[in-house]
């Protein structure tokens, strides 16, 4: 059945999320901030491995890096269509609105959580090649593997940062069932140099969502999403 990846993917978050939820209870404030900032070395670690495992190469018995411009290519442009769209108030927005609908109104985490725990279990190649596997051929097994991942991360991360984060499987269920659902209009795009793009710049802005959980909010990690956007792009220059 296409779409059964997300729906186990989508469940794993939610499950995740409140046991996470039950957890946090159990906690003082200390620990739940100590929580936070171990969850956040944790992703800032993920980002780091993923960036340097499409960065760095061996060559005569060396290390050799690549890719670099492409990075400060597509991370530069894509911030800057990012920052004029704007996208983050307008995600922060729609979390401030499914606060108040969801009878959070006084968690003052509420819309901090929601949006890291949105951009760290959105952002990255197993969500879109998954959805693809799904769509097409029926293969869950890049979203399930994925779903065990989600559940382990949104599970430290509702323990520490509260309900906000048990939402973020509504944008996962979004944009993973569309991607299935137009799996076929997609897959000609996901090319192999287009799927390393990807991953490496996702890499990035995962760090980047590391970076706010250990220090608070320095980046605007939702307008760098479009370097995303630019790097599958151009993955099809002639360069």
């Amino acid at each position: 059945m296409p779409g059964l990846g997300t729906i186990i993917n989508t469940a794993a978050i939610i499950v995740g999320g409140l046991l996470g939820l039950l957890f946090g209870k159990l906690m003082n404030e200390k620990i739940k901030d100590s929580l936070c900032k171990a969850c956040g070395v944790c992703v800032l670690f993920i980002g780091m491995a993923g960036t340097f495992e499409k960065m760095l190469s061996l060559s005569d018995g060396k290390i050799v890096s690549e890719k670099s411009m492409l990075l400060v290519a597509s991370v530069c442009f894509g911030t800057l269509i990012g920052e004029i769209i704007n996208i983050e108030d307008k995600f922060e927005a729609f979390g401030e609105w499914l606060k108040i609908k969801s009878g959070n109104a006084k968690d003052k985490m509420f819309v901090d959580g929601f949006v890291n725990a949105s951009l760290t279990v959105c952002i990255g190649a197993m969500a879109i090649v998954g959805s693809i596997h799904d769509g097409i051929m029926g293969d869950i097994s890049i979203l399930v593997t994925k779903a065990i991942l989600d559940f382990v991360i949104i599970l430290v991360m509702a323990g520490s940062q509260g309900v906000g984060c048990v939402f973020s499987a509504l944008p996962v269920a979004v944009f993973q069932g569309c991607v299935t659902a137009l799996s076929t209009l997609i897959k000609p795009i996901m090319t192999d140099a287009a799927l390393f793009n990807l991953s490496l710049v996702g890499s990035v802005l995962i760090f980047c969502v590391g970076v706010n959980l250990v220090w608070g909010k320095k980046i605007r990690v939702a307008n760098l999403l479009p370097s995303i956007v630019v790097a599958v792009a151009a993955a099809f220059l002639p360069i």
